[in-house]
């Protein structure tokens, strides 16, 4: 199946309107409200991917400067409550967890993870569990950061193609328009060399995780290589322990795209996952595009088909080579590149512990002693259970006590 003739390579973003619950938007492309009053209103949060690179989620972890603090886990604030967006104090409800049968899949309302759910897990796993707790706690400053990152990512992948916006109404329209996306960028590496901002997805230990791959392209020599673009507030490179978050981050993509070409993820998973309904027909924006591209086919499960076709026969190779580029946002300079092996026995292992968490198997934990300075940036320090515990989980005490018995 050919695309349409283009002068220059595109891909699709889309809009949607607000829902009564969620009022969240696609922070990177423009988004605008539904085209008429009558369309279904979709949120944001049910649309499939976040059209922000994952890299993005990751910079507001950044120290205000390079040295490790003295923190202690032992000495929290009084305070058990934060402030929201408009000023007021948010709680956190506390002693629940050790009472609570669901796990963190089922009580945050999860169908599937982000790949950054993952490698901010594996920098604070307690710190990103009061972030799910707490989604629209986000100060100032670090939100700009957000949005910085976000222009700059924009901005390349601009260099590579064209976006369309296309008006989306149901999540089914919202995964079609990441569906036509991987249909026009797998031809377009394999003639061109480079794409920018890949959607990948794939099953891992029962869970299924999906994340957006800043670049791949082919070198001189051949090779398929990953680059994951890092933003830096200041001209300064992270600490050992963010790089090897951001190390985490490159291994599971690569984990994920490797599965997805050899032909390791299937419909049935990824429609067991997410609820869609593949029977469902496109809606009247997303068939018109699709068409535009060449592409004749009438529901999501059309779609489907044609992307899980395209991936396995199109003879695309495992990635090759990961490489992280740090660069200041000010300046655009590139602070360095980073060359990241590999380490497969490694990453599974990490994955079987995060997972550990989210399939509700064990409490959350926090940071060990020797990286206590993590805490000393960190938005929920004062009101964290695990420091005041002294590195122990509050709610995992008397569960113990009954299991030694």
């Amino acid at each position: 199946m050919e695309n349409l003739p283009l002068e220059r390579a595109f891909c699709f973003s889309f809009r949607e309107g607000r829902s009564a619950e969620s009022q969240s938007l696609c922070p990177v492309q423009s988004c605008a409200m539904a085209e008429t009053e009558e369309e279904e209103m979709v949120s944001a949060e049910a649309s499939g991917f976040s059209d922000l690179s994952d890299s993005e989620f990751l910079e507001i972890l950044d120290l205000d400067d390079s040295q490790e603090s003295s923190a202690s886990l032992s000495n929290p604030g009084p305070s058990s409550e934060l402030p929201g967006k408009d000023g007021k104090l948010i709680s956190l409800p506390k002693g629940k967890r050790g009472l609570d049968v669901s796990s963190p899949m089922e009580r945050f309302h999860l169908n599937y993870l982000y790949v950054t759910d993952l490698s901010t897990q594996n920098w604070c796993e307690q710190q990103m569990v009061y972030g799910k707790e707490i989604p629209d706690f986000l100060v100032p400053e670090k939100a700009a950061v957000l949005d910085t990152g976000a222009s700059i990512h924009l901005a390349r992948e601009l260099e590579v193609h064209d976006l369309r916006t296309v008006p989306i109404t149901t999540k089914e329209d919202a995964w079609a328009v990441k569906f036509l996306n991987m249909l026009l960028m797998i031809p377009t590496l394999q003639s061109e060399g480079r794409i920018r901002e890949f959607p990948v997805f794939g099953e891992v230990d029962g869970v299924l995780l999906v994340g957006v791959i800043d670049e791949l392209h082919y070198t001189a020599k051949g090779e398929l290589e990953l680059v994951e673009l890092k933003t830096r507030r200041r001209p300064v490179l992270p600490l050992e322990a963010q790089k090897n978050k951001d190390y985490f981050q490159v291994s599971l993509y690569k984990y994920i795209f490797d599965a997805m070409v050899q032909g390791k993820v299937t419909t049935a998973s990824l429609i067991h996952h997410t609820k869609l309904h593949p029977e469902k027909p496109l809606g009247p924006s997303v068939l018109r595009h699709a068409q535009q591209g060449g592409f004749s086919v009438k529901s999501l499960g059309d779609l489907m088909e044609l992307v899980f076709l395209s991936l396995t026969l199109s003879d695309l190779p495992v990635i090759d080579i990961l490489k992280i580029e740090y660069i200041h946002q000010e300046t655009a300079t590139v602070l360095a590149t980073e060359v990241v092996a590999f380490e497969e026995k490694e990453v599974r292992g990490k994955v079987q512990h995060c997972m550990a968490y989210w399939m509700g198997h064990r409490e959350p934990q926090g940071v060990d002693i020797e990286e206590a300075w993590k805490c000393r940036t960190c938005n929920y320090a004062d009101i964290c259970e695990w420091r005041q515990g002294g590195g122990v989980h509050s709610s995992t005490l008397e569960p113990q006590a009954k299991k030694a018995k």
